[in-house]
């Protein structure tokens, strides 16, 4: 078995410095081979003189990669027909792996019921989490990329996130790469090429694994733990879902679904009634979540050129979250 970790980078040379370092320890059997592929999109920092570093001190084993395109989904893409590997993982610049981390995300691959996996992402707090944020609800793990589902491995409930997921190679011969026009690049906090692609091929009707065995650190910093990074993150997620589905098939005002605005009364109505600071930022992000989905379906109906009702007869089946 081959494997080749992509890593897609942008002006984090020390980040980048740690995670390199922590899958350089990776402990695998003698008879797997492995790479790992650091695809720098253009950073302005000293992240090709950290990659060649490694580079120099494990010969064979990292590879410097540049994509002049800018956003990750194009990088990550670069990283996938570049790779030699059969099987493909995925980590970010902003993460430490454990030593066990790759073997055990990639070792029930061999096994082709499984299309891909995704490990169990853990914060590392730069300062303490605050009263108001919602961790124990999905509105506040997500833009903190945190992913654990529990300690039993078994078929995926959740999509898995970018940082901490593998795929057969195939499946990307096969179903195609991440979708350009989501993936986060500077300017924009549109996201959800993972999502999206983990979507696409479920729909397919292919398998997707959770090991909780495989771990990954991801740094939670201080600019992050802020309401305002939160909302942002959830506007911007609710613009990438609608970019990302089907065009709506119900009746629809200047090309908003109906249900969007019945949905937006009902959650307005819990925010404010809402008790707790916890509880009651969790109902403003859904709000917000909904006002980022009006608005990019508005924008999509004024590409469009139009703000008739849809084409086609059956609804749409509506995903509010991830």
């Amino acid at each position: 078995m081959k494997i080749s970790v992509i890593l897609c980078t942008f002006n984090r040379c020390l980040a980048l410095r740690q995670a390199l370092g922590s899958i350089a320890g990776s402990v695998l059997p003698p008879s797997v081979e492995w790479e790992v592929l650091a695809i720098d999109n253009n950073s302005q920092d000293q992240t090709r003189e950290v990659v060649e570093k490694f580079c120099q001190q494990y010969p064979g084993r990292f590879r410097y990669l540049f994509e002049p395109r800018q956003g990750k989904s194009y990088a990550l893409n670069t990283g996938i027909r570049e790779a030699r590997g059969k099987i493909l993982a995925f980590m970010d610049d902003d993460v430490t792996v454990e030593p066990d981390w790759l073997r055990n995300l990639t070792v029930a691959l061999d096994d082709t019921q499984w299309a891909g996996a995704g490990g169990r992402i853990l914060p590392e707090w730069s300062v303490p989490p605050p009263a108001w944020l919602p961790l124990q609800e999905w509105y506040g793990k997500a833009p903190l990329v945190i992913f654990d589902l529990g300690p039993e491995a078994g078929p995926l409930t959740e999509l898995p996130i970018g940082t901490n997921m593998a795929f057969r190679k195939e499946i990307f011969e096969k179903y195609g790469g991440f979708r350009t026009d989501l993936g986060p690049c500077p300017g924009s906090e549109i996201r959800g090429e993972d999502s999206e692609f983990s979507s696409r091929i479920l729909a397919a009707g292919e398998r997707l694994r959770y090991e909780p065995s495989a771990v990954v650190h991801h740094s939670v910093s201080a600019d992050r733990v802020q309401r305002g990074y939160f909302l942002r993150w959830w506007f911007a997620r609710a613009r990438s879902v609608i970019m990302a589905s089907a065009r709506p098939t119900e009746w629809c005002v200047a090309g908003i679904p109906l249900y969007l605005f019945r949905k937006l009364v009902t959650g307005s109505l819990r925010w404010m009634i809402a008790v707790g600071p916890s509880r009651r930022f969790s109902r403003k992000l859904a709000v917000w979540f909904l006002v980022g989905q009006i608005a990019e379906s508005y924008r999509q109906s004024r590409l469009r050129g139009t703000s008739a009702r849809p084409e086609g007869t059956a609804k749409e089946s509506r995903r509010t979250m991830m």
